[in-house]
């Protein structure tokens, strides 16, 4: 689904907060908005729908799932400099065996790892996976959940944009949802050295967004939050809200990130930069104390106008050309402008799974 150029126009009335409260009370303020957006020949039963026991226990189970992340990064950990030292998000159980998905970047040179359940409960957990190709993580607690169901997980293909959907997050005194709306889905590219092809928008956009649940109105899990956007209608439109990581991405990673810890598609050329798209030109912002980039000489504000002699313009070019290499351990001529000469500059990428620190022991 493609959705550019349509913008949702959302007031902060659309956003029914529910913090700190129970679901159910929560689900039935809202559930005339929820269902409000069904197709003609589901909306004659809407009142009925909604306040029918199983459409009730399927969000319940969904509220439930939702636990609060508690994340202590390694001594040292460069990834502390973005995400500091202590991180906290959210995360939802959807295994059986109490496996938690939430956002990776949260989970990066982790040392501790705590989940907090709905009802206060504190257990430890250990890293599963992260993947850097999806955004995705990967969580267990070192101690079984009990009472917990998993969550279903949904395709998007079937939303319409402007529909009403619920966000859940975690905190130390249960969960906390609202409700928002879909703006679209369109590709994205990160600023990290990230692109996906298809990501989730949403507005008005939540605060807390870090590792936040996207649920439709069944309690199917469509999205794990990313960001806070101003740009979620578009570059060209300004409209604050979210973007999410579709769970559609996870499905086909899923097994081959809980038997190896990530993905092949995760060990590919790396150079240590963040960069944006100015003037139809990618510009570095911030180059990583410990990357391959500033040790081959590039700083912020190098405009990168090629790399091995092909023109790029966008974020997903530049990338897309970077990461047709086979292995991730690679020479990349980027030709960039400095100030006011143009210079070639060879660049070793690596593999940034080999630069992340590890908790002590492993």
């Amino acid at each position: 689904m493609q959705v550019q150029g349509s913008v949702v126009r959302s007031s902060r009335a659309d956003w029914l907060s529910c913090a700190r409260t129970r679901w159910v009370g929560c689900l039935l303020a809202g559930s005339a908005l929820l269902f409000s957006s069904l197709p003609a020949a589901q909306a004659a039963n809407a009142p009925e729908s909604a306040s029918s026991n199983a459409q009730i226990r399927a969000l319940k189970r969904a509220g439930d799932a939702v636990v609060a992340l508690n994340v202590t990064a390694t001594e040292g950990a460069t990834s502390a400099e973005s995400l500091g030292q202590r991180r906290s998000g959210s995360g939802v159980v959807i295994g059986p065996d109490g496996l938690i998905l939430t956002i990776g970047y949260l989970l990066l040179e982790a040392e501790t790892i705590q989940v907090v359940t709905q009802d206060e409960r504190v257990l430890p957990a250990r890293q599963v996976a992260y993947d850097l190709a999806t955004g995705f993580g990967l969580v267990r607690p070192l101690v079984p959940l009990r009472g917990v169901e998993p969550v279903p997980l949904a395709g998007v293909s079937s939303l319409n944009t402007g529909q009403p959907l619920l966000v859940a997050t975690g905190s130390s005194s249960g969960t906390e949802v609202g409700f928002t709306r879909l703006v679209g889905t369109r590709a994205f590219s990160g600023y990290w050295e990230y692109h996906i092809e298809a990501a989730i928008f949403t507005s008005p956009p939540v605060a807390n967004h870090s590792g936040a649940s996207l649920f439709n109105a069944d309690g199917e899990l469509l999205g794990i939050g990313s960001l806070f956007v101003l740009e979620a209608a578009g570059p060209e439109q300004t409209l604050p809200g979210n973007m999410f990581v579709p769970v559609d991405l996870l499905r086909p990673v899923l097994a081959e990130m809980q038997s190896t810890g990530k993905t092949r598609a995760s060990v590919r050329p790396w150079l240590g930069l963040s960069s944006s798209e100015r003037g139809g030109h990618v510009e570095i912002v911030r180059v990583d104390r410990s990357g391959p980039a500033l040790e081959a000489g590039l700083r912020p504000g190098d405009v990168v106008l090629e790399i091995d002699g092909i023109q790029v313009t966008t974020l997903e070019a530049f990338y897309k050309q970077l990461w047709k290499r086979p292995d991730a351990d690679a020479d990349v001529e980027l030709t960039v402008r400095q100030g006011s000469e143009v210079r070639k500059i060879k660049v070793h990428a690596v593999d940034r799974m080999q630069t992340l620190r590890k908790p002590q022991g492993i």
